[in-house]
């Protein structure tokens, strides 16, 4: 089945609102096996949104349509599609009690216009909201489907989830799985270059790699009759993945590196610990984004200037004068001492030129030393993030990523 999602919103065209939406729909559809070949984003204009929905049926199984279905009059994604799609509209009466239930629970008063919202297709299967006060709604007519949803992302992403996900699965005989692998540590190439072969050669179970900031990510999708099947048939191709790739990989459906990092220190039963200089506190923040955390996380500290360096984790003075205070040497000095003084397990430790001033010949803008101190010593490792220039935020989002790997690396 070949998909199209056609956002609404001249807020998106004019660059008022990151559209994540499409972003997020793409990944789900990805995983169930359906196929995405165009994005689109329309202004409030029945016109054009009218053409462009009806060129999209043309050449797409489906159209996925997001955003517009509020209770203003420039809200006109439901009136255009059905239109259509050839579907009357009447008020339905759940929906208007749903409607005016959230108004309710909310204190607020319910406007007249709220009445549109619980405008649905007749004939159509509707999408109920939890979240919010404006339903979607599925048509399937002639073979082609279209299905409305709303646009803000705490509202779509859990109605996709819960409802969307089960609606688009009665749409097919087979069933469609993935899981997907995880990696930091080695590029998108060098993963491609190990696993071409079996790339080329897969066809069910199927191997494609994603790239993202500083990760890689194996998408396995199978088909089959049902979702046991199709776990039958990827199971042979990870354990080839496992087995060519090794540590690299964190985790397999893990939402993200820290997530991986919490699971295997609780696991263990180890704590961590970290000091910070050039990522300013988000290895902390990160770690600490994760529910569970406070099993294994308890002790972070931001010593940019250096005399927080020597006061609170006994950086020698000597060590900074002689090799500064990015450097190998100061790096293993924070590690130790942040081990010293939480009586973590584990202490990693971060010092860097985050730029995009600060940088010289010798120690250019992205150089960082990350150092991981255990009862056994510790090991600090040299980067250099980014192509310099005005990158902090990418310096900062890396350093902090392999700081979190090296923890990682090193419970294992």
């Amino acid at each position: 089945m070949n998909c199209e999602i056609l956002s609404v919103g001249t807020e998106i065209l004019l660059g008022d609102i990151l559209n994540t939406d499409t972003q997020f729909v793409s990944s789900r559809l990805s995983a169930l096996g359906i196929n995405v070949f165009y994005h689109a984003t329309v202004g409030d204009n029945p016109a054009r949104l009218r053409e462009h929905l009806e060129m999209s049926l043309s050449r797409s199984d489906m159209v996925i349509m997001t955003g517009g279905l509020g209770p203003t009059y420039d809200d006109l994604t439901k009136e255009t599609a059905a239109s259509v799609m050839g579907f009357e509209l009447c008020e339905d009466a759940e929906s208007l009690a749903r409607i005016e239930a959230f108004f309710a629970r909310m204190g607020r008063t319910m406007t007249p216009n709220n009445k549109k919202q619980a405008m649905q297709p007749k004939g159509g299967i509707i999408i109920r909201n939890d979240y919010g006060t404006a339903p979607g709604c599925a048509m399937v007519k002639n073979g082609k489907v279209c299905i409305l949803l709303p646009g803000p992302p705490r509202e779509l992403f859990p109605m996709f989830d819960e409802q969307v996900v089960p609606f688009l699965k009665t749409l097919s005989d087979e069933t469609i799985l993935s899981h997907t692998v995880k990696i930091f540590g080695m590029g998108e190439s060098s993963v491609e270059n190990k696993l071409k072969t079996l790339m080329e050669e897969s066809k069910n179970p199927t191997l494609a790699p994603y790239a993202k900031t500083g990760e890689v990510e194996l998408r396995v999708t199978a088909k089959a009759k049902n979702e046991a099947e199709c776990e039958k048939l990827m199971a042979p191709m990870l354990e080839k993945v496992k087995a060519e790739l090794g540590d690299v990989i964190y985790g397999i459906d893990v939402p993200s590196l820290e997530t991986a990092l919490v699971a295997l220190a609780r696991e263990k039963g180890k704590t961590v610990a970290c000091a910070e200089s050039c990522t300013g506190g988000l290895i902390a923040k990160r770690i600490t984004d994760v529910s569970g955390s406070s099993d294994m996380f308890g002790f972070g500290m931001v010593t940019y200037a250096n005399e927080a360096k020597m006061k609170l984790l006994g950086v020698a003075e000597q060590t900074l004068a002689q090799y500064g205070a990015v450097s190998e040497q100061t790096a293993k000095e924070m590690a130790l001492g942040t081990l010293r003084v939480s009586g973590a397990d584990i202490a990693v430790a971060t010092t860097g030129i985050a730029g995009p001033t600060g940088g010289t010949d010798e120690k250019p803008v992205g150089l960082v030393y990350i150092a991981v101190a255990d009862e056994k010593g510790v090991d600090c490792q040299r980067f250099v993030f980014g192509r310099g220039g005005n990158e902090r935020a990418l310096v900062r989002e890396l350093a902090a990523s392999n700081a979190i790997n090296m923890l990682r690396k090193k419970l294992l």
